[in-house]
């Protein structure tokens, strides 16, 4: 006999799961990076006017709800998820059905017609296996048709599944620089970065500015959300305002202030120290949620990084993202401390201790994941750490990054066997001057 889901008699959950549309969680994340030797490379992007910008998301199907600006990036949530944008660079990250790739000749034009950018330096492209592939429209129907697009546009993609075909995977698209000096870098600003300064940044707050000597992201793409990480997400006291494509102020700053309540009764906002922490996030009615977060260094001169969530919270496909590009070190205690035995694949051999939990401490790698879990407690979730291996102005980490890897290996199953879980997928890969991390855990 089948038992039935713990929510089974929660009228909120069930009233808006009954009946519902399934919803696409898993996001398009698209990525362009230009040159810094245009003019006004010291603004570049962030010139471009907030109208410009959504006439571009109006091709792509997604409208702008609000936008913080922080000292080395602007910040906008989406109506389907988030929009930031760098001086040199600029992360479109859009969920649902919406046309993310549509977006890019607009966003060629925009940066050439008004900051000189007359070619993108790199590009990535990457998302999660869709849980409805034939609800998609577009380029996004199929991998192939995505990679074909992208092809178009650039002349040395290279398009990589990583994970099991037939299960969860992550599918990466990647163009390498051109075949030249790698871009200035402003006079003054130091971008070097390497495993010995990610221990300084955990243990001082000092975050290196721009992370340009060494490009850092990890993601927590989550499914199967337990059902009270869920319920918090459901917002039937909003049913009364419009949708979020035509919010008034009113109604949107209601909105605001009820994700604001959600973050802080959840500790979304001290995933990173709150007093270094700026979010923005928004409630959906009738559920659903979605923030971004610039994390300061707390130093005058101190660099800035962002995190940024969305939640699907619905039970027939719950689903929660987690990106940051805050570099973060490993953990705190060597493996002795964390009680791993010498043979790290043994489970037995692990144990939890606490590590830097405090929420008023910065978080190592082994927290970041612990707190970012023990929010959303997902039956199953995937993890992404990808990081460059070189920098043109620093050599001194070449080949660190291959110990990043393996390290956040360890580091996730120290941050998840006690809570439960067991590995199902382990890959490392090799993207030419990136490393990546893979692996997959699901609750025992």
């Amino acid at each position: 006999m089948m038992k039935p889901s713990p929510d089974a008699h929660d009228p909120i959950i069930q009233g808006q799961d009954n009946g519902s549309c399934p919803f696409e969680g898993p996001e398009k994340l698209l990525e362009i990076w230009f040159e810094r030797r245009a003019p006004h490379s010291s603004t570049g992007l962030r010139t471009v006017d907030r109208l410009v910008w959504e006439e571009m998301l109006s091709i792509v199907k997604c409208k702008v709800l609000s936008v913080i600006n922080g000292r080395e990036m602007d910040a906008y949530l989406l109506s389907e998820s988030s929009f930031f944008v760098f001086p040199h660079k600029l992360i479109l990250k859009t969920c649902g059905t919406t046309l993310n790739l549509l977006g890019l000749p607009r966003i060629l034009a925009i940066a050439k017609e008004q900051c000189g950018y007359e070619k993108p330096w790199r590009c990535f492209y990457s998302r999660k296996s869709f849980m409805f592939p034939e609800r998609q429209i577009g380029p996004h129907r199929e991998w192939r048709e995505e990679v074909e697009y992208l092809d178009s546009y650039f002349d040395d993609g290279a398009a990589y599944t990583v994970g099991k075909f037939n299960s969860d995977h992550w599918l990466l698209y990647i163009t390498s620089p051109p075949d030249e000096d790698p871009p200035e870098v402003d006079e003054g600003e130091d971008t070097t970065y390497n495993d010995r300064t990610v221990a300084s940044v955990a243990s001082s707050l000092t975050l290196s500015p721009s992370f340009l000597g060494q490009d850092y992201t990890i993601e927590l793409l989550m499914t199967k959300l337990a059902a009270p990480a869920r319920r918090p997400f459901f917002f039937p006291d909003l049913v009364d305002y419009p949708p979020p494509t035509d919010l008034s102020p009113t109604a949107s700053s209601f909105c605001s202030h009820r994700a604001a309540a959600v973050s802080s009764q959840l500790g979304i906002d001290s995933i990173f120290p709150s007093m270094l922490t700026k979010l923005d996030s928004y409630a959906f009615e009738p559920c659903g949620y979605s923030a971004n977060g610039l994390v300061g260094s707390g130093e005058q001169n101190g660099g800035e990084g962002y995190y940024t969530i969305h939640v699907t919270p619905e039970e027939g496909w719950s689903y929660a993202s987690f990106e940051c590009n805050v570099p973060v070190k490993p953990t705190v205690n060597n493996s002795r401390e964390y009680g791993v035995d010498a043979d790290i694949d043994g489970e037995a051999g692990i144990h939890e201790t606490p590590a830097s939990n405090k929420v008023d401490q910065f978080p190592d790698l082994e927290t970041l994941v612990q707190r970012v879990v023990d929010i959303f407690q997902p039956g199953h979730l995937s993890l992404t750490l990808f990081v460059s291996s070189s920098s043109s102005n620093d050599k001194s980490f070449d080949g660190e990054s291959d110990i990043m890897i393996e390290s956040a290996h360890k580091v996730f199953r120290q941050a998840l066997i006690p809570r439960g879980y067991k590995r199902t997928d382990k890959i490392n890969y090799e993207f030419g001057d990136y490393d990546l991390a893979f692996a997959t855990f699901q609750k025992k």
